[in-house]
């Protein structure tokens, strides 16, 4: 078990934690979620002991161990991908680099004998002679070929060394396991794995993910950050956001009628007070207006953008065909003789593990970029807006302030009042609208080029990974947006939930072909014959 007792952490004389008391029992996996900024990495930081508190104390139960999902890539950029999974278990891994130095030894002391067999009764009490082979099934299990094992970090992918880090902190059945987006650039497989293994895993897990399906799959328990306190609730974050959603509004409901109450009672007191056949009436009423009491609804720190996209006309019959598209990238063909039509009312996500194909389709469909070979056809009554997977473009080199930068994508000149307005609904207020559009986060600049594409009122919608840098409030009023859509949106997302909401149509790109489905998203994942299909793919 791991817990916190009375702590406290200031920036700058802001409080991100107070007095913060809290228990993370074995058996449980515990979502710590909050705004952003609200401090979850820093907590998860407290923890793991990377950070101190400037008040209170962290608790671990003695001879348990904490595992921490690594976030610097390039950390063991000069350590074999094998050696880099096994230093997830510090100990073991020093008593195998102890044992090698004295066995190389020409000569052994006494000494040196003693130290051995201490360090090998160590090793077999840590079931040290299975270590790399739970390293190899790790390492499997998260599709990494066995020829790049033995290669140093600084020579395998991004992608790849995502997977690794992540098979380093799930090495040697830690007791306590502290992951921090673990998700993020994982493939679907990947993904369906790591779900698996945390359910089945029987220690303790505290995680942060933006991932709203992930966390309703593995989590037992959510620990929400807010106001600088963290509360914990049974149950998964759908539990949580229907039970929290619903206690505010009946607060607000009972203040609602106590105001009402109140205002009955003075209006009668007003009236009454001085009327002496009423006046023991009003005496009474004064009593209970005096013990009346509104409940103080302290609203949350958390702020939803309001996402709403309104097109300015239907589209006709013939929207989009796309004819034997083939593409080159590099020395890579990525996409080849892709073809496919989109009907009206079509809310298509394309999927596939190659994601350079599927955002050099999108480029294509934007007229960002021309095909190789083949051709597509928009209908005339079609009007796009494009919300690119790289903004930087946009942001980079512009030293706008944001009024002045939305402006610049408005149909007709609006006034300051309406430009703020906008700005507002995706939570640039005050100050915040006269940012430099090149000083912005990547939460804020994907924020802004959503509002780009309300004010396009277009009636075909292509996003690429229009989630990411998005934190759980804004994913979840974007995913409002679109269910509420009424045209055609082609889209790319690694957010299951987001997919399995939005989208009624699947295409899937793939080296060998393209896979048309018409469905959700779960009943394509669960599909017998698409999966024998990726199969053949992949073999």
């Amino acid at each position: 078990m791991i817990s916190t007792t009375g702590v406290t952490l200031q920036y700058g004389g802001r409080a991100l934690f107070s007095d913060v008391t809290i228990n993370f029992t074995n058996g449980n996996c515990y979502g710590l979620i909050g705004a952003n900024g609200s401090g979850k990495s820093t907590f998860l930081k407290i923890l793991s002991g990377e950070i101190d508190s400037n008040k209170g104390y962290v608790s671990l139960t003695p001879g348990e161990r904490i595992s921490v999902l690594q976030q610097d890539h390039f950390q063991f950029d000069e350590t074999e991908v094998i050696k880099t999974v096994l230093k997830g278990n510090p100990r073991l891994f020093e008593i195998m680099e102890e044992k090698e130095i004295l066995y190389a030894k020409e000569e052994f002391s006494d000494e040196d004998g003693i130290k051995i067999s201490e360090l090998e009764a160590e090793f077999a009490e840590m079931d040290g002679w299975q270590a790399e082979s739970e390293a190899e099934i790790l390492l499997a299990a998260l599709g990494l070929e066995k020829e790049i094992f033995e290669l140093k970090m600084k020579e395998i992918s991004p992608p790849q060394k995502v997977k690794v880090l992540l098979a380093q902190a799930l090495f040697g059945n830690p007791d306590i396991l502290l992951l921090d987006e673990p998700t993020n650039h994982l493939d679907l497989a990947s993904i369906r794995w790591l779900e698996d293994f945390l359910i089945n895993f029987e220690n303790t897990v505290i995680v942060v993910s933006h991932d709203r399906y992930f966390l309703n799959k593995v989590c037992t328990h959510i620990a929400d950050i807010d106001f600088g306190k963290i509360t914990m609730f049974v149950g998964n974050y759908d539990f949580w956001y229907e039970y929290t959603q619903m206690t505010q509004k009946q607060a607000r409901d009972l203040n609602k009628k106590n105001e009402a109450k109140a205002k009955e009672l003075q209006e009668f007191i007003a009236r009454f007070s001085a009327n002496a056949s009423k006046s023991k009436q009003a005496t009474n009423r004064k009593k209970l207006l005096d013990n009346l009491t509104l409940d103080n609804i302290k609203p949350s720190s958390r702020r939803y953008p309001f996402v709403f996209f309104k097109p300015d006309r239907e589209v006709g019959n013939d929207l989009l065909e796309v004819k034997g598209v083939s593409k080159t990238v590099g020395d890579r063909r990525v996409l080849d003789n892709v073809s496919f039509v989109i009907r009206p009312g079509d809310k298509v996500a394309f999927a596939g593990t190659d994601a350079l194909a599927k955002t050099t389709l999108f480029k294509i469909l934007s007229g960002e970029e021309e095909p190789d070979e083949g051709s597509l056809k928009w209908g005339v009554t079609t009007s796009r807006a494009y919300l690119p997977g790289d903004n930087s473009g946009y942001f980079d080199n512009c030293d706008y302030k944001l009024t002045d930068w939305i402006r610049q994508y408005s149909r007709d000149q609006q006034l300051e009042t309406e430009v703020r307005g906008w700005l507002g609904r995706m939570l640039f207020s005050g100050d915040e609208a006269l940012k430099k559009a090149n000083v912005l986060s990547g939460g804020e600049r994907v924020r802004c080029m959503l509002c780009k594409l309300m004010l396009s009122g277009a009636n075909v919608l292509i996003l690429d990974e229009p989630t990411n840098h998005l934190d759980l409030e804004a994913i979840t009023a974007l995913n409002e947006g679109l269910i509420r859509f009424p045209q055609t949106l082609l889209f790319t997302s690694h957010d299951h939930q987001f997919v399995q909401t939005v989208a009624n149509r699947i295409i899937e790109i793939s080296p060998d072909g393209v896979t048309d489905y018409r469905g959700s998203y779960d009943d394509y994942l669960n599909n017998l014959d698409i999966e024998a299909l990726r199969n053949i793919y992949a073999g």
